[in-house]
């Protein structure tokens, strides 16, 4: 099986004795700036493949996470990791939820290392910090009184326990 991983877990500490793992470019940047231990940095060199994902891919993920709401929500090396992971059919290594609830509406399978994986799949609408009004689309400042859009769950549906796990 083939894993991609993110930078919560490449730097989650825990030892990562599995065969194919990938991480993208942005990745490895932000591991190298959270300045790593020698041997994390030599795993990497050594276990770790690092591949950049298609422009399809990205491309489609960037589409999805505008309709889930986690467009917002997530980095461009997030967005990396899970369109890295669409085009390897990987599982996704995170801790993050919102790459797994991307991940989630993809059908991509992920695992959390250090934390739960979700139990809910979550779309995201935005709302207005001072008013309160709510937007379906995401906007720098509210229209209205001018305070800072927050990002809400608009809507949560359940999420089985073998979701996480689609791949294997």
């Amino acid at each position: 099986m083939s894993y991609v991983l993110d930078s919560s877990a490449l730097l989650s500490g825990k030892d990562l004795l599995l065969d194919d793992m990938y991480c993208t470019p942005e990745v490895l940047r932000e591991v190298r700036g959270k300045g790593p231990t020698t041997q994390l940095l030599s795993m990497i060199e050594t276990k770790v493949e690092v591949r950049s994902p298609t422009e399809e891919a990205i491309a489609e993920i960037s589409e999805l996470a505008e309709k889930t709401g986690d467009s917002k929500r997530l980095s461009p090396t997030d967005v990396g990791v899970l369109a890295l992971a669409l085009d390897l059919g990987a599982t996704i290594l995170t801790d993050d939820y919102s790459i797994q609830n991307v991940a989630n509406e993809m059908g991509l399978s992920y695992r959390g290392l250090s934390f739960p994986d979700i139990d809910k799949m979550i779309e995201w609408g935005y709302r207005c910090k001072g008013c309160g009004k709510y937007f379906d689309e995401w906007k720098k400042e509210c229209p209205i009184c001018g305070s800072q859009i927050r990002t809400t769950p608009k809507a949560t549906s359940h999420i089985s326990s073998a979701s996480s796990d689609k791949n294997e």
